[in-house]
């Protein structure tokens, strides 16, 4: 059974950059559909459209290096982190080790897997 592997993202974008911001966002969410590992990539977004959270969805550990590896981040990340301040970078599940390496990179924090209830 894949052993589903979650992330969320906390942002903050400059002042003044929020349309710059958008257009990469719905770039990185349409790569992301691309992905078959991908499960959901949602945004929300403060009223005051200054901080923003990703919650991603990935299928398991292979999916995950996959996105890692694909344009979506090695393309888009960098100039969606020309826009805004990365605030908190959490996992849940197991990347596997590639993958923890490279969450590192990003200051993530892992929270394995404890006590769940699967349908």
């Amino acid at each position: 059974m894949p052993s589903i592997i979650r992330l969320l993202v906390d942002l903050t974008i400059y002042h003044e950059r929020f349309d710059a911001f958008n257009v990469i966002a719905r770039e990185m969410t349409a790569g992301s559909e691309l992905e078959p590992g991908t499960l959901s990539y949602e945004w929300f977004l403060s009223s005051d459209r200054r901080r923003c959270r990703l919650v991603e969805t990935y299928l398991d550990a292979d999916a995950l290096l996959a996105h890692f590896n694909g344009p979506v981040v090695q393309q888009m990340v960098p100039k969606l982190i020309e826009q805004s301040r990365l605030e908190r970078f959490e996992v849940y599940g197991d990347p596997g080790p590639e993958a923890q390496a490279m969450l590192a990179g990003f200051g993530a924090e892992v929270f394995q897997s404890w006590h769940a209830l699967s349908r």
